[in-house]
């Protein structure tokens, strides 16, 4: 059978044109779909999937009934002082609702993929605000589009065909040849090759370089050592300038190229105030590419919960917030949490190796669809539910545009419908046990 317009969870775009030929859990093919996408799919019909719950026995996991591994997580987590629920980005945004919901219950830290990658563009949005747009207004409006820190044609293949470059909009109608493309990249990217202008300047100078371009945009120069810290003439500065003085419509979109230079929050800020000085010439936005499916998305339900975007800790009763301190590579790196529940993401494969070290010896819960190293270190498995397959919900596209999908097939699984249901399962175990010992939340 042939499904149309579904939601596609791979990457932040979150397409919303695939087609899929889907029939009985043994073959399964997305049309539109990006190779990303498209791997993402293959997974409804794959061997490697997590078909049942698992316990580590002696060492070596083992599967066992539904209830007895919600049984062993709750255990696990009522016993910590301190637990530290990282949920990921690929589920969606009521699982995330019912996962702070649990994060606050047990006095824990919650924290997503945004503190691993974007995180310090979110802090530097939350330090100068930011001008921003949909990616349909991009695709309608923009004839100047700059890539700074993001390699867009591997890591997020549609954006560019969608919504970025050759898409045709109303007042694009020519599509690509009415756009003018800039990335700024220390490295020849694929993206690079494709754009009429390629900034290549020095690892650890974005800081400098926006500098640079915000005292041209005052009509001043800039102290000549700017073009050896950069390695961009300061002619080329001005060329760029000039370009983006003179667009009817820019946008510039960051990736975790800016986030991850040396500068890190601070480059967001200067880059936030250099498109607002902009809009003083012509119509200008920033935006972020996320490459993650839904990390938009705990970002939205968290601030709008508790106020904070991410690395919230419960552990006083009410949310704290301090980058640095109460996110999760700090938190295992300072062995601050005595447990951890990883859910949708391979935590073990994204952290510094003493961070990773530290994961393996305290007890760990994991919840996602196929095995990875995260998972072969727990000490219970829980599978998970494909969104936007298998079950409804809601997404935050890269632009934070709310997009809600439904499902094609429904969840292989007589216990659990979706992630949301089996968190909901799991807290109803949590609130259980700590009823029987009499114990009362700080909440």
């Amino acid at each position: 059978m042939v499904f149309k317009n579904i939601v596609c969870p791979g990457c932040g775009a979150a397409c919303d044109d695939i087609q899929v030929e889907f029939g009985d859990r043994t073959t399964s093919d997305a049309k539109n779909a990006c190779k990303i996408g498209n791997a993402k799919f293959k997974m409804l019909a794959s061997p490697r999937r997590l078909k049942h719950p698992l316990v580590k026995d002696r060492g070596k996991l083992e599967p066992v009934a539904w209830d007895v591994a919600l049984e062993k997580a709750a255990d696990i987590l009522v016993s910590a002082k301190r637990p530290l629920l990282f949920i990921g980005s690929e589920t969606s945004c009521e699982a995330y609702e019912v996962g702070l919901m649990m994060g606050e219950y047990l006095g824990a830290i919650v924290d997503s993929n945004t503190s691993i990658g974007n995180g310090p563009i979110v802090m530097g949005t939350q330090e100068s605000g930011n001008v921003g747009a949909t990616e349909g207004q991009k695709k309608n409006r923009s004839d100047l589009i700059v890539y700074w820190g993001t390699n867009p044609l591997e890591s997020m293949p549609r954006q560019m065909s969608r919504y970025g470059v050759f898409p045709r909009g109303y007042w694009t109608k020519s599509g690509r040849f009415d756009r003018t493309i800039i990335t700024v990249d220390p490295r020849k990217t694929p993206t690079a090759e494709a754009s009429d202008l390629h900034v290549q300047l020095k690892p650890n100078s974005d800081y400098e370089l926006i500098s640079a371009l915000l005292t041209l945009l005052h009509g001043k120069t800039p102290h000549p050592s700017v073009e050896e810290i950069t390695g961009v003439p300061i002619f080329m500065m001005n060329e760029i300038l000039d370009l983006m003085k003179h667009c009817n419509f820019g946008s510039i979109s960051v990736g975790v190229g800016l986030s991850a230079s040396i500068g890190k929050h601070r480059n967001a800020e200067i880059i936030s105030n250099f498109v607002k000085e902009l809009n003083n010439y012509s119509k200008f936005t920033l935006g972020i590419l996320r490459s993650h499916c839904n990390v938009a998305g705990f970002n939205q339900v968290a601030s709008s919960m508790y106020g904070y975007p991410f690395g919230l800790d419960f552990t006083r009763g009410y949310p704290r917030y301090n980058p640095g301190e109460f996110t999760t590579v700090d938190v295992l790196r300072e062995k601050d949490v005595d447990a951890a529940f990883v859910m949708c993401s391979d935590l073990l494969n994204q952290v510094p190796a003493d961070c990773a070290a530290y994961l393996v010896e305290i007890p760990l819960i994991y919840l996602d669809i196929s095995p990875c190293p995260t998972a072969i270190a727990s000490d219970v498995v829980l599978p998970g539910v494909i969104d936007a397959m298998e079950c409804d919900g809601t997404f935050y596209r890269l632009d934070d545009v709310p997009v809600h999908f439904k499902p094609f097939t429904s969840s292989p699984f007589p216990f659990t419908q979706s992630n949301e249901d089996t968190l909901k399962q799991l807290f109803a175990k949590i609130r259980e046990k700590r009823d029987q010992v009499g114990f009362l939340p700080s909440t």
